[in-house]
């Protein structure tokens, strides 16, 4: 019996500390991005435009516009109507916003962590004004966290290592009671020299099956209403 209690006493302790707190992205994780390649070749196609001149436009201001130094509309008269087109900005703006769904079985994931684990939960991604705002709005991504460590709020990008550094001021959580998640290899290696625990999100299985190996089980019993 002493041998039984020592090993759970020592499993215990291998453990480590229980995690209270999700740093994570919002894109491609728990929505599609809304502007990535893959759209503005979709966008291109739809409203024939010159995919190869409309990425370099984009690589030279995308950094700005997730910095929130440019306005949706200015990134889009630089981008896309710097010459006279066939279609409106309303149009092209709809077209945009309509390119982010919900990953499956994500956001029901994250609410049943944070409402069954009581976790604090920061989203700490790189994402222009105008689109974050719209995703915020049309998911209801305001009820599942409680801060946004937006690039274009803070003016500065992931992979600076100070938003990861303003993310934990903010928190007041300790690193390593911390899980970040991200789809990114670089932004997860940059959070574990910080002392971070990372998940390099891939699916929703794997995703599940590490945060259980980190003690954040998922109970599938009905969720209550939180929002």
């Amino acid at each position: 019996m002493a041998t039984i209690i020592q090993s759970a006493r020592t499993n215990k302790a291998m453990q480590g500390p229980p995690i209270t707190c999700l740093f994570l992205d919002i894109g491609d994780f728990l929505l599609t991005d809304q502007w990535d390649h893959h759209a503005r070749g979709r966008a291109a196609a739809a409203f024939k435009l010159d995919l190869a001149e409309i990425n370099q436009r984009h690589r030279l201001t995308f950094e700005t516009f997730e910095d929130g130094k440019l306005t949706f509309e200015e990134y889009l008269s630089l981008v896309v109507f710097y010459r006279k087109r066939s279609f409106t900005r309303a149009q092209f703006q709809r077209f945009i916003f309509a390119q982010s769904k919900p990953s499956p079985g994500m956001i029901e994931m994250l609410a049943r962590l944070k409402l069954q684990h009581s976790l604090k939960v920061i989203a700490l991604s790189n994402k222009a004004r105008g689109l974050n705002a719209d995703r915020i709005r049309k998911f209801r991504v305001n009820a599942l966290m409680d801060v946004f460590v937006s690039s274009c709020f803070v003016q500065i990008r992931k992979l600076d290592t100070a938003i990861f550094r303003l993310a934990l001021d903010i928190a007041q959580v300790p690193a390593r009671q911390i899980v970040y998640i991200d789809n990114t290899t670089m932004f997860t290696q940059i959070a574990e020299g910080m002392g971070i625990q990372s998940i390099l999100h891939t699916d929703y299985e794997s995703t599940r099956a590490k945060l259980t190996l980190l003690g954040l089980r998922i109970d599938d019993g009905n969720l209550h209403e939180t929002r």
